[in-house]
């Protein structure tokens, strides 16, 4: 099928198994609510457009704690509204998937895409020791694959899972080969407040005015980070095994990027790409073994520089690492990234640069 990614979304989600999507039009998004707005009617689902991106993500909490798989999406300002209910979501281990197709910012910005929004989705965002599983898509059809993987994650972790595409990911069509529908097993979701009779009542909760029983809550919370930490990680190699400049990126970033190597490529340049999958847990772990032949790194972005700074805590000065980026909801360019990988040289001298 020819899709948008914001429709392969929509479509991936039905036949993951959620039933149930809150929201707030927001582009470069739009069309997936869009999308959801009639297809999950069709599967004896429930689309309601909320009255703000507050109120979305609260639904989903209600959803999620009665064991529901559930969607929102929304861009860059509307995930910034949605912080503290994703804080409680995280808070009261309630599983759910979250979709930011991002654009230029700071503030309202652009409605072009970008990729500045790294440090809100890998950090948390909102208040609080949390965190968000990450995944980057980098083509329609791995919108649709990771969407079921996200679901996946959601549950088995009861965590909140964010899908962070771009822009263009979210508006450019490509061929989609969908995988089979889920059957979601709501079985073992013991926790889920789907009414008490027969059984003591569950209670979902973020809030512990015991300052001991708190602690501990954060206690299995980190635990439960740590588990995903080192289970959930995964990177997409292109031509490291020789490459003495390895370049990272993410999304579409990662796209062009493989243009550029190819030509460097073409002139003589060994240049490797290491694509992060998952931007939280960052897969520190499969970058290290990839540097075997590396003397430089260049991390690509459309930001000002977010990623890099994942990229560097991992090498932990083992490698200089450069840095090229564009703001504002602009795209590079693979003529822009070949300049600059010949900048770089094939030597391993000279300082980090931003």
């Amino acid at each position: 099928m020819m899709m948008k990614g914001n429709e392969a979304i929509g479509e991936a989600a039905v036949r993951a198994g959620c039933r149930y999507f809150f929201g707030y039009p927001i582009t470069p998004q739009n069309e997936l609510p869009e999308y959801l707005s009639y297809r999950l009617p069709e599967a004896g689902g429930v689309y309601l457009q909320a009255e703000s991106e507050i109120a979305a993500i609260n639904m989903v909490f209600g959803a999620a704690g009665a064991g529901a798989r559930v969607l929102t999406s929304s861009s860059g300002p509307g995930i910034s509204l949605k912080q503290e209910g994703i804080s409680f979501l995280s808070g009261a281990e309630l599983p759910c998937v979250i979709v930011n197709i991002m654009r230029g910012g700071p503030g309202l910005g652009g409605i072009q895409p970008g990729q500045a929004d790294y440090f809100q989705a890998t950090r948390g965002g909102g208040h609080g020791d949390y965190r968000t599983i990450v995944l980057a898509p980098g083509s329609v059809q791995e919108m649709a694959d990771f969407t079921y993987w996200a679901f996946e994650l959601a549950d088995k972790y009861r965590n909140p899972v964010l899908i962070l595409g771009d822009g263009v990911l979210g508006q450019m069509m490509e061929p989609v080969v969908f995988p089979p529908e889920a059957k979601a097993d709501q079985t073992n979701k013991l926790w889920a407040t789907t009414g008490c009779r027969g059984r003591q009542p569950n209670i979902i909760k973020s809030l512990y005015l015991n300052p001991e029983e708190l602690e501990e809550q954060n206690k299995k919370l980190q635990e439960k980070f740590e588990l995903i930490m080192q289970e959930v990680n995964r990177a997409e190699k292109y031509q490291v095994e020789d490459a003495e400049i390895i370049l990272i990126a993410y999304g579409i970033s990662a796209r062009v990027s493989l243009a550029a190597i190819d030509a460097a490529r073409e002139e003589g340049i060994k240049v490797g790409l290491f694509r992060p999958i998952t931007l939280w847990p960052f897969p520190e772990k499969i970058l290290l073994e990839s540097l075997s032949k590396a003397k430089k790194l260049l991390v690509v972005e459309m930001s000002a520089g977010q990623m890099i700074e994942d990229v560097r805590l991992a090498v932990c000065g083992r490698l200089p690492v450069h840095f090229y980026g564009r703001t504002g909801g602009m795209l590079p360019s693979a003529k822009e990234i070949l300049s600059k990988i010949k900048t770089l040289g094939g030597g391993a001298s000279g300082r980090s640069i931003r």
